[in-house]
């Protein structure tokens, strides 16, 4: 059998940066499982909305992290030492512009402070954009 190379980290680092060996987690569970406590239950509240929002999407690992697939890419999103990635796209960055003020945000990125509630009803809002946005690329192929 061969050794998990994937080693848990004691504190929130960079999603690059998470293993010992540079090595993809195996899934989005380890992804999250590898953070303490109190970041993994705000990654579980992110897929959960996810998952109950775009129910038809594909979870997968892209750029060693959780990413959703919807007709193309939906949404990424990532723990680092401060704050929670969340990668929506630049559509949505701009749609919420006026909602995101109180975040860090660059073109497609907006950063959750780990020391701050989620919002999880504009997590929830910007979702829905981003699924309502993907079924209406031309072609509306479903991954």
């Amino acid at each position: 059998m061969k050794p998990n190379n994937f080693t848990k980290t004691k504190s929130p680092q960079s999603h690059r940066n998470s293993s010992a060996s540079n090595a993809a987690p195996s899934g989005v569970d380890t992804y999250i499982k590898s953070f303490p406590k109190d970041v993994a239950l705000k990654l579980q509240s992110i897929r959960a909305i996810v998952k109950k929002t775009a129910k038809d999407a594909e979870e997968v690992l892209s750029y060693q992290m959780p990413a959703y697939k919807l007709n193309g890419m939906l949404i990424y999103f990532a723990a680092f030492k401060n704050h929670i990635g969340f990668y929506p796209f630049s559509s949505a960055i701009k749609f919420f512009k006026k909602d995101l003020v109180k975040y860090k945000t660059s073109k497609g990125t907006v950063q959750f402070p780990l020391d701050e509630p989620l919002p999880l009803q504009l997590i929830r809002k910007i979702i829905l954009f981003r699924v309502k946005e993907n079924l209406n690329k031309n072609g509306n192929r479903k991954n």
